[in-house]
């Protein structure tokens, strides 16, 4: 995978700018020309051939071609884009159409053409233009394509170099900030990452962006060391130490650079770190590297320049004299001007002014050819401070104006980009107002100005995958339709408004209150239950029956119906709203203006509700709600009868039906009771595993066949406990909590159960105990969360184990409740262990094996999560006990 080793090779050769030399090397590549697609695609197949969607090799190939198309033209004086680099105003720009033209005339020539071009400088430098650019976009358009992100990101860091090459300075930001942008930490090390992360702070440091770029450059040798240590590097990225080292050295000398202006801006105390580890860079580097390997000299250069940095002037004179030679022999043009740079600083600081004036002019000269603005910025800093020191002031003279050129083309360049930056604050100002009023168009309802359907779906789906249990409010305005006919659409549209508003200002700031459709609207209210939001929606109900509505010229009475469901365990969007809209029906046909709500606690609707067509005029007592909670009496325990009949004693007998008793029973034989009914225990139909057809049709078979006790439902989904209350209209019983339901008669209720609840994990089963106890026939109480150090208050107030006939004690997590009651009174528990609780509790296993192994007497045990059992047998010995 590109870069390779003909990637390095040629990168050495642009930085160096031998451009005879790269080019000679990429002739190896395909030399065609984008402009050349057309003949190709007529019915070349030959070298010249391009593919239609280019590899990266192919990117990669084009981009170092770009770079070296840009370096000449960099040479011939113009950018990329063919304005003059220096003088604009006396240096007219290059025609780039005439440039365009020349590439095609070659390609229709064919290699003969492309070979002939030399000719007009001015018109092969538009040539050379036309080309970078043709180049440059198809290398973009390559690395857009790939998924791989590092890859895009290499791409962009070059491209970003290329960018500086011409000074365009607002189009290499914007490649540094997407290659940054791809840049994830969790990445995998290897030694493109390490390449890349390099080039990128070579950018920022161009930028000025020098604490950014080191950043960048402390990120490559992290991930140079990562790579090193754990294999990641191929047989073609070289030896692991070189890289490590590498990293290292270009560390040392952005840190060093960054002394250096710290030096120069007054601040030596503060420059003193950066040259130390500068320096303990460089000498990592050095350690780590073989005597003949290439980046010796680099780590040379920039010990010695940190050497000056911390005053050890003379022991950086020698290393450094001999990098001067080793660098002009070896035609490394970028590392001689740092090393006669580095050296010149530290001639000047020991007092020899002509070797540094020698040193520092080479330098200077050498970064001025080659296109090295900060060595050339600080090349004419140091001859600057140098000639002022030896007093010539003619000689620096020179050297001063043209720093203050170098530093006038700085500030006109911060100037540009912070128009720029203007710029583009600007129009992302532009583009959030824009998007903002799109977002307002995609979640405003335009009439009342309220968050729409669209807002309250996503805004429900966050807040129950976020785990919270809001209540859900379904209101209608009643017989809009007439209202609508009385007074005309907008009088129609007033009285919409007006709901809207007091619905605002009856509700909390955390309340939210949408338009669903039409007359319809719903409120959102999280952390609130059925009951809470009964109530508040009550109190706007009666604002809206109350309210004064002539002054919008309606002549009719405006109520609104509301439908309340809280939403439980498992409950998604779609299931909390077809809860809440069926209740809502309900209200609507019990007479319309009232308040409905399903909650999680049991809901009786009126057996014999008769429906009331006639809406209620403002200022009369609303009639009760068609759903109501059933009363929580205390009531006497019976002190006849009692568990009496159960006790007494049996005839004795070995156990086998065949044998005959051992004993007869003193006395005469005792005479038959009177013949008592079998109580009409509810028919019981398990939802789970069967759909919502088939609990409707069983049903309604079951109702068929016994019309006098209820069809109980239990373990039901929410879909079927709603179609179960819209598809029966007689009596009806719903607990959401309990998932269960009964459709006809609940008998009258005899004796009382208490239902225990340890925890908030166990409030299903629990439920489902006092919705099974309560359908049998007995009256229920039900505390929860009584578990741990919670069941002090049943200790002071002992009513509640008392004046019940029998409790269920329903627990996981804290299964010794079961005992703790039984021995806190004489009343009958069934245990109910369930399977919440610790990772170890096997599924409820431990609780049933902590109930069975219980020392209390008085305690029976049900099976695990057996809600149903429980409150049948409770409902039995209370029904018993009343008697």
């Amino acid at each position: 995978m590109p870069p390779g080793a003909l990637h390095h090779r040629v990168t050495a050769a642009l930085a160096n700018w031998q451009l005879d030399d790269a080019e000679r090397l990429l002739s190896v590549v395909d030399p065609s020309s984008p402009y050349e697609a057309g003949s190709s695609a007529a019915g070349s197949s030959g070298a010249g051939a391009r593919d239609d969607a280019p590899s990266l090799g192919r990117a990669w190939a084009d981009t170092l071609r770009a770079e070296l198309l840009v370096r000449r033209l960099r040479v011939a004086g113009f950018t990329l884009v063919g304005e003059p680099l220096d003088a604009p105003e006396a240096t007219e720009s290059l025609d780039l159409h005439a440039g365009v033209a020349d590439l095609l005339d070659r390609a229709a020539e064919g290699p003969a053409g492309r070979d002939a071009g030399a000719g007009d400088p001015r018109s092969e430098s538009a040539s050379h233009a036309a080309l970078a650019i043709a180049l440059v976009r198809s290398a973009k358009a390559a690395f857009d394509a790939t998924d791989d992100a590092l890859q895009r990101a290499a791409g962009l860091a070059r491209h970003a170099r290329i960018e500086l090459l011409s000074r365009r300075i607002d189009a290499a930001m914007d490649e540094a900030v997407e290659a940054a942008s791809l840049l994830d930490p969790a990445l995998p090390p290897d030694a493109l990452l390490v390449d890349t992360l390099g080039t990128l702070a070579g950018v920022l440091a161009d930028l000025e962006l020098m604490p950014l770029a080191l950043d960048y450059q402390r990120r490559a040798l992290d991930a140079a060391a990562a790579a090193a240590e754990q294999g990641r590097l191929g047989p073609g990225d070289g030896d692991p130490d070189v890289l490590v080292a590498g990293a290292a050295t270009c560390l040392g000398a952005l840190c060093a650079e960054l002394g250096e202006a710290l030096l120069d801006d007054g601040e030596p105390g503060a420059a003193v770190p950066h040259f130390a580890e500068s320096r303990r860079l460089a000498e990592q580097a050095l350690a780590q590297l073989p005597p003949d390997a290439d980046g010796l000299v680099s780590a040379q250069v920039v010990h010695g320049w940190a050497l000056v940095g911390l005053g050890e002037h003379a022991a950086a004179t020698g290393p450094l004299r001999a990098a001067v030679r080793i660098a002009s022999a070896a035609g490394d043009r970028a590392l001689l001007a740092s090393a006669l740079l580095a050296l010149g600083r530290a001639l000047r600081r020991q007092g020899d002014g002509r070797g540094a004036d020698e040193q520092l002019a080479k330098a200077l000269a050498l970064a001025t050819e080659h296109g090295l603005p900060r060595l050339r910025r600080s090349a004419l800093r140091e001859l600057c401070t140098l000639h002022a020191e030896l007093d010539d002031a003619g000689r620096a003279l020179p050297y001063l104006q043209a720093y203050l050129a170098d530093e006038l083309d700085r500030v006109d360049e911060r100037r540009t980009r912070w128009v720029e930056l203007f710029g583009r604050r600007k129009s992302l100002l532009e583009n959030e107002r824009a998007a903002g009023q799109l977002r307002r168009q995609a979640y405003e309802d335009p009439l009342t100005h309220l968050p729409n359907r669209r807002y309250a779906e996503a805004r429900l789906d966050g807040l129950l995958s976020a785990g919270t249990t809001p209540a859900l409010a379904v209101v209608d305005v009643d017989r809009f339709k007439s209202i609508n006919d009385a007074v005309g659409h907008p009088g129609g549209d007033a009285v919409l408004r007006a709901v809207a508003e007091l619905l605002l200002a009856g509700c909390r700031d955390t309340d939210e209150v949408c338009r669903w459709a039409g007359d319809e609207f719903v409120v959102l209210l999280p952390d609130t239950t059925a009951e809470q939001a009964e109530r508040a929606l009550e109190r706007i109900r009666r604002a809206v029956a109350a309210r004064d509505w002539t002054a919008l010229g309606v002549t009719v009475p405006v109520t609104i119906s509301v439908g309340i469901a809280s939403a439980t365990r498992g409950d998604d969007r779609r299931t909390l709203f077809a809860a809440a809209d069926g209740v809502l029906y309900d209200a609507k046909r019990s007479g319309r203006d009232r308040v409905v709500r399903l909650s999680a606690v049991t809901q009786t609707r009126a057996p014999d509700a008769p429906a009331d067509p006639a809406p209620h005029a403002p200022g009369r007592e609303a009639r009760p709600a068609a759903v109501r909670v059933g009363p929580v009496r205390s009531a006497p325990l019976d002190p006849v009868g009692g568990f009496a009949p159960l006790l007494a004693d049996p005839p004795l007998s070995l156990g086998s039906p065949g044998q005959p008793a051992l004993a007869s029973p003193p006395g005469p034989a005792p005479p038959a009771a009177p013949a008592r009914p079998a109580p009409a225990e509810p028919d019981v139909i398990w939802g789970v595993g069967r759909t919502t057809e088939q609990v409707l049709a069983l049903v309604r078979e079951t109702r068929a066949a016994h019309p006098d006790r209820p069809a109980l439902v239990v373990r039901a989904s929410a879909d079927t406990l709603v179609a179960l209350a819209g598809a029966h209209d007689g009596s009806t019983t719903v607990d959401a909590a309990a998932m269960s339901a009964a459709v006809g008669p609940v008998p009258e209720p005899r004796g009382r159960v208490g239902v225990l609840c340890a925890g908030t994990a166990d409030a299903t089963v629990a439920a489902e105990a006092a919705f099974v106890a309560r359908v049998t026939g007995t009256e229920v109480v039900r505390v929860d969360d009584v578990g741990g150090s919670r069941l002090r208050p049943l200790l002071t107030d002992r009513t509640l184990l008392d004046d019940v006939d029998c409790l269920v004690v329903v627990a996981g997590l804290d299964a010794t409740l079961a005992a703790t009651v039984g021995a806190m009174t004489d009343v009958p528990i069934v245990a109910v262990p369930t399977s919440t609780g610790q990772p170890g509790s096997f599924g409820g296993f431990g609780a049933l094996l902590t109930m069975l192994n219980s020392a209390s007497p008085g305690v029976v045990v049900s099976n695990i999560d057996n809600g149903h059992a429980a409150g049948v047998f409770a409902a039995r010995i209370a029904r018993r006990t009343a008697r």
